[in-house]
Protein backbone atom coordinates (compact mmCIF):
# COMPACT_ATOMS: atom_id res chain seq x y z
CA UNK A 1 0.00 0.00 0.00
CA UNK A 2 1.04 3.55 -0.53
CA UNK A 3 0.52 7.02 -0.20
CA UNK A 4 1.24 9.42 -2.61
CA UNK A 5 2.23 12.99 -1.69
CA UNK A 6 1.98 15.59 -4.06
CA UNK A 7 3.39 19.04 -2.92
CA UNK A 8 4.29 22.33 -4.81
CA UNK A 9 7.53 24.42 -2.90
CA UNK A 10 8.55 27.80 -3.76
CA UNK A 11 10.80 28.29 -0.18
CA UNK A 12 11.42 24.58 1.05
CA UNK A 13 8.98 24.64 3.69
CA UNK A 14 6.25 22.79 2.05
CA UNK A 15 9.21 20.61 0.80
CA UNK A 16 10.00 19.99 4.58
CA UNK A 17 6.69 18.91 5.37
CA UNK A 18 6.30 16.62 2.83
CA UNK A 19 9.26 14.65 3.90
CA UNK A 20 7.58 14.81 7.51
CA UNK A 21 4.63 13.72 6.45
CA UNK A 22 6.41 10.99 4.65
CA UNK A 23 8.22 10.07 7.80
CA UNK A 24 4.61 9.05 9.58
CA UNK A 25 3.59 7.31 6.98
CA UNK A 26 6.50 4.98 7.04
CA UNK A 27 6.08 4.04 10.49
CA UNK A 28 3.13 2.38 9.94
CA UNK A 29 4.00 -0.96 9.09
CA UNK A 30 2.88 -2.43 4.85
CA UNK A 31 2.29 1.09 4.23
CA UNK A 32 4.96 3.27 1.93
CA UNK A 33 4.77 7.19 0.82
CA UNK A 34 5.64 8.23 -3.05
CA UNK A 35 6.70 12.00 -3.04
CA UNK A 36 5.75 13.75 -6.14
CA UNK A 37 6.01 17.37 -6.99
CA UNK A 38 4.09 19.51 -9.48
CA UNK A 39 5.19 21.58 -12.62
CA UNK A 40 6.44 25.17 -11.19
CA UNK A 41 4.25 27.92 -13.31
CA UNK A 42 4.99 30.68 -11.69
CA UNK A 43 8.45 31.43 -13.85
CA UNK A 44 10.50 31.61 -10.65
CA UNK A 45 13.34 29.03 -10.70
CA UNK A 46 12.97 26.84 -8.07
CA UNK A 47 15.49 23.39 -7.63
CA UNK A 48 13.62 20.54 -7.05
CA UNK A 49 14.80 17.04 -6.47
CA UNK A 50 11.84 15.00 -6.47
CA UNK A 51 10.10 13.60 -9.34
CA UNK A 52 7.09 15.35 -11.31
CA UNK A 53 3.70 13.68 -10.16
CA UNK A 54 1.99 11.80 -13.41
CA UNK A 55 -1.66 11.81 -13.29
CA UNK A 56 -1.06 7.50 -13.67
CA UNK A 57 0.07 7.94 -9.95
CA UNK A 58 -3.11 9.20 -8.75
CA UNK A 59 -4.74 5.19 -10.02
CA UNK A 60 -2.17 3.46 -8.40
CA UNK A 61 -2.17 5.33 -4.80
CA UNK A 62 -4.26 3.74 -2.09
CA UNK A 63 -4.38 7.26 -0.34
CA UNK A 64 -3.20 10.79 -1.04
CA UNK A 65 -2.32 14.10 1.03
CA UNK A 66 -1.74 17.40 -1.40
CA UNK A 67 0.58 20.23 0.18
CA UNK A 68 1.07 23.57 -1.23
CA UNK A 69 2.10 27.05 0.36
CA UNK A 70 -0.54 29.58 0.96
CA UNK A 71 -1.22 32.23 -1.88
CA UNK A 72 -3.81 34.68 -0.78
CA UNK A 73 -5.70 32.67 1.09
CA UNK A 74 -5.37 29.73 -1.17
CA UNK A 75 -3.87 27.02 -3.03
CA UNK A 76 -0.45 28.26 -5.16
CA UNK A 77 -1.68 27.72 -9.00
CA UNK A 78 1.45 25.85 -9.73
CA UNK A 79 -1.00 22.81 -7.38
CA UNK A 80 -4.38 24.70 -8.82
CA UNK A 81 -3.04 23.93 -12.46
CA UNK A 82 -2.02 20.03 -11.43
CA UNK A 83 -5.57 19.83 -9.94
CA UNK A 84 -7.47 21.23 -12.97
CA UNK A 85 -5.84 18.50 -15.03
CA UNK A 86 -7.56 15.85 -13.68
CA UNK A 87 -10.75 15.48 -15.10
CA UNK A 88 -10.29 12.14 -16.60
CA UNK A 89 -9.69 10.82 -13.15
CA UNK A 90 -12.63 12.33 -11.48
CA UNK A 91 -14.80 10.34 -14.38
CA UNK A 92 -12.97 7.36 -13.54
CA UNK A 93 -13.08 7.34 -10.03
CA UNK A 94 -9.28 7.11 -9.48
CA UNK A 95 -9.63 8.34 -5.93
CA UNK A 96 -12.99 7.74 -4.99
CA UNK A 97 -12.94 6.05 -1.35
CA UNK A 98 -9.68 6.73 -1.16
CA UNK A 99 -7.83 8.48 2.53
CA UNK A 100 -6.34 11.79 2.23
CA UNK A 101 -5.86 15.30 3.46
CA UNK A 102 -4.03 18.33 2.81
CA UNK A 103 -0.74 20.77 4.71
CA UNK A 104 -0.14 24.15 3.70
CA UNK A 105 2.71 26.91 4.50
CA UNK A 106 2.83 30.11 5.00
CA UNK A 107 5.26 33.30 5.87
CA UNK A 108 2.41 34.80 8.41
CA UNK A 109 0.64 33.95 11.41
CA UNK A 110 -2.28 35.35 9.75
CA UNK A 111 -1.62 34.33 5.79
CA UNK A 112 -4.85 32.12 5.43
CA UNK A 113 -3.33 28.45 6.66
CA UNK A 114 -7.07 27.46 7.01
CA UNK A 115 -8.56 28.74 3.91
CA UNK A 116 -5.91 27.58 1.89
CA UNK A 117 -6.64 24.40 3.26
CA UNK A 118 -10.13 24.41 3.13
CA UNK A 119 -9.71 25.21 -0.41
CA UNK A 120 -7.21 22.40 -1.10
CA UNK A 121 -10.45 19.93 0.03
CA UNK A 122 -12.31 20.91 -2.19
CA UNK A 123 -11.13 19.17 -5.14
CA UNK A 124 -10.30 15.92 -3.05
CA UNK A 125 -13.95 16.12 -2.27
CA UNK A 126 -15.07 16.06 -5.55
CA UNK A 127 -12.87 12.91 -6.38
CA UNK A 128 -14.65 11.21 -3.88
CA UNK A 129 -11.41 10.86 -1.23
CA UNK A 130 -11.87 10.79 2.05
CA UNK A 131 -10.74 13.32 4.08
CA UNK A 132 -9.43 12.87 7.51
CA UNK A 133 -7.30 16.22 9.89
CA UNK A 134 -5.91 16.47 13.04
CA UNK A 135 -8.23 15.59 15.86
CA UNK A 136 -7.47 17.26 19.02
CA UNK A 137 -6.20 14.28 20.56
CA UNK A 138 -3.07 15.03 19.12
CA UNK A 139 -1.60 17.34 21.86
CA UNK A 140 0.50 19.24 20.16
CA UNK A 141 -2.55 21.32 18.13
CA UNK A 142 -2.85 22.50 22.14
CA UNK A 143 0.47 23.68 22.54
CA UNK A 144 2.03 24.83 19.52
CA UNK A 145 2.73 28.82 18.92
CA UNK A 146 2.95 28.60 15.29
CA UNK A 147 1.42 26.23 12.96
CA UNK A 148 -0.51 22.96 13.05
CA UNK A 149 -4.54 23.12 12.52
CA UNK A 150 -7.43 20.21 12.89
CA UNK A 151 -7.74 20.84 8.81
CA UNK A 152 -4.37 19.57 8.56
CA UNK A 153 -0.68 20.58 9.57
CA UNK A 154 0.57 23.85 8.83
CA UNK A 155 3.64 26.06 9.28
CA UNK A 156 4.64 29.60 9.58
CA UNK A 157 7.57 30.81 8.31
CA UNK A 158 8.15 33.84 10.33
CA UNK A 159 10.18 36.52 8.48
CA UNK A 160 11.14 33.55 6.15
CA UNK A 161 12.81 31.43 8.71
CA UNK A 162 12.00 28.27 7.33
CA UNK A 163 12.73 26.42 10.50
CA UNK A 164 9.59 23.90 11.39
CA UNK A 165 9.29 24.09 15.14
CA UNK A 166 8.94 20.96 17.04
CA UNK A 167 5.58 20.99 17.34
CA UNK A 168 5.17 21.35 13.48
CA UNK A 169 7.04 18.67 13.12
CA UNK A 170 5.06 16.10 15.59
CA UNK A 171 1.64 17.17 13.92
CA UNK A 172 3.22 16.69 10.50
CA UNK A 173 4.69 13.06 11.26
CA UNK A 174 0.96 12.25 13.62
CA UNK A 175 -0.77 13.58 10.17
CA UNK A 176 1.50 11.00 8.15
CA UNK A 177 0.56 8.35 10.40
CA UNK A 178 -3.15 8.50 10.70
CA UNK A 179 -3.30 8.76 6.77
CA UNK A 180 -1.63 5.74 6.99
CA UNK A 181 -3.35 3.82 9.42
CA UNK A 182 -6.91 4.70 7.76
CA UNK A 183 -5.22 3.25 4.75
CA UNK A 184 -4.08 -0.09 6.07
CA UNK A 185 -7.34 -0.15 7.32
CA UNK A 186 -9.42 0.44 4.56
CA UNK A 187 -7.21 -1.98 2.68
Amino acid sequence: MNILIIYYSANGSTKKMARLIARGVEMVEGVSSVIRTVINISGNEIVNTDAIVDKSDLDKCDGIIIGSPTHFGNMSGSMKAFIDTTTAEWFNGSLTGKPGGVFTSTSSMHGGQESTLLSMMLPLLHHGVIITGIPYSEKKLSTTKSGGTPYGPSHVSFKSDTEITDDEKEICISFGKRIATLVKKLN
